[in-house]
């Protein structure tokens, strides 16, 4: 069956019960369906510390992603901390690439890391990969139940220091991969009006979403890495196809995948310590220079908004909506057009439709 690939597009709008608006480098067109599938996965979660705005503090995926696109930091010195199991191969890739890896710190528990081991057994690829990033990342420490509490120096990043709830150390960096875990990109669904329950899409058996006719897959509807979505994928197109006794074939395989991500969110659960960790003229919207001194009056994320501009910058709100979520418990419920920027043009001349 022919199939059109529109590679570099992105939804900006919803112009239809059944029409969405779509744009590439300042063109734009509609493009009507019978049945959707979602898969827009997920960006990486950033709780502000003191200091975490200083060049040399990056995102550890962001972090992986530019060593893949030819970042060399040999001859820099890293520290990567969050939670999560990215942590490892970012390290990996940082050793490789020639930095000096001082140490790995993993806020969750060695109690949690236990408890998560067993299931593991069901996915023996993820053990060996585990393996080999540890035996990549020998020479540095790790450390589980241990946290970066604030990021130091003049103008750029020079040492780090490190906590475990109890006693605080420093380490000399200049180099800090931190990230704690992944949040789905929840802003698409939302626009098309699906049920969100527990920070993820409720889907059924089939991934269909409260929306009619909208189906939706792997991090959107719990953070499970490529195989979840794989299998939820397939199982989406059966669906929408009409083939529902072949998606059921597939449902134990869902099933297998779906408990280990619950295992996983458990597993990497954030500590309530964390919620500590902004002090008042930490920065939290990094888009409009919001800080924490002037969110903490406020009852919810609109409120913030209206008084603040938090959440009206560039990234609208990708970054501190998942930050103001963990520190405050402020749900965001709305989203408006359009979802990324674009011009005037293609948000008033859309081409034909396709």
């Amino acid at each position: 069956t022919a199939c059109d690939v529109l590679s570099g597009w992105q939804v900006i709008a919803k112009t239809g019960e059944k029409e969405l608006l779509i744009e590439c480098a300042g063109i734009s067109r509609t493009v009507s369906f019978e049945h959707l599938i979602l898969a827009t996965g997920a960006r990486e979660r950033y709780l502000p510390f003191p200091g975490w705005t200083l060049p040399g503090v990056l995102g550890a995926g962001g972090v992986q992603a530019l060593c893949k696109a030819g970042f060399v930091p040999k001859g820099r010195t890293a520290v990567v901390s969050g939670t999560g199991p990215l942590l490892f191969p970012v390290a990996a890739g940082l050793k490789k690439n020639g930095a000096r890896l001082k140490g790995i710190f993993e806020q969750t528990s060695l109690s949690n890391l236990i408890g998560f081991a067993p299931s593991l057994a069901q996915h023996p690829a993820k053990i060996w990969e585990g393996v080999v990033y540890k035996m990549q990342t020998l020479s540095a420490a790790y450390k589980t139940g241990c946290w970066v509490r604030r990021a130091e120096g003049d103008g750029k990043l020079e040492q780090v220091v490190v906590t475990n709830g109890r006693k605080e150390w420093t380490i000399a960096c200049d180099l800090l991969a931190c990230g704690y875990h992944l949040v789905p990109n929840l802003e698409l669904p939302t626009m098309m009006e699906c049920a969100i329950e527990d920070g993820f899409v409720r889907v059924d058996s089939l991934q269909q979403s409260s929306a009619s006719g909208i189906y939706c897959v792997g991090e959107l509807t719990g953070i499970g890495g490529l195989d979840k979505a794989i299998v939820e994928g397939r199982i989406a197109a059966l669906a929408a196809l009409g083939q529902q006794e072949k998606a059921s074939v597939l449902h134990a395989q869902q099933r297998s995948q779906i408990k280990f991500a619950q295992q996983m969110e458990s597993a990497f659960r954030l500590r309530p310590e964390l919620k500590g960790l902004a002090e008042d003229e930490t920065i939290i919207c990094r888009c409009e220079d919001i800080r924490y001194k002037e969110l903490r009056p406020e009852s919810d994320w609109r409120a913030a908004k209206l008084e603040s501009r938090c959440g009206m910058g560039a990234c609208q709100g990708r970054t501190c909506g998942p930050a103001t979520e963990f520190l405050f418990d402020w749900k965001r419920t709305s989203v408006r057009p359009p979802l990324f920027p674009a011009t005037l043009g293609a948000l008033a001349k859309p081409g034909e439709e396709k």
